[in-house]
């Protein structure tokens, strides 16, 4: 009976103990967001959405490790680093687009054509 009982509040223990405070997964988030920030998101429409919808996350994350959820507000945190980590990609996208719409400008300027992509396949229907 004694084992039983032991072995009971033993499993309590086990399951009642309380996550870690996420404060590595929250460093990890705000560098993504300044990463982003220094990416230009911020003049990327999209990309600036992101990067406030991970701010707002960091804060909630932070105001959930500050009640001690602190299994959510980890999670809050991962979402957050996500978002930042997008508009990065926004951001990169959005920057070699126009860098392209640059050289094909550019091109045409010059009176020449396009050299097909490396890689692609010529499309048809398309003068080469």
């Amino acid at each position: 009976m004694k084992k039983t009982l032991l072995g009971v509040l033993g499993a309590c223990a086990l399951g009642c103990a309380h996550d870690p405070a996420p404060t590595e997964q929250l460093a990890r988030s705000m560098a993504s967001v300044r990463g982003a920030e220094e990416a230009g998101a911020l003049a990327v429409p999209e990309a600036a959405l992101q990067v406030k919808l991970a701010q707002e996350e960091i804060a909630q994350a932070q105001k959930l490790a500050k009640d001690g959820d602190n299994k959510k507000a980890e999670l809050r945190a991962m979402r957050a680093g996500n978002d930042a980590e997008l508009a990065v990609a926004l951001a990169r996208e959005d920057a070699a687009r126009k860098k392209l719409a640059q050289i094909e400008q550019a091109s045409r300027s010059a009176g020449g054509q396009m050299p097909p992509q490396q890689g692609m396949p010529p499309q048809q229907g398309m003068p080469q």
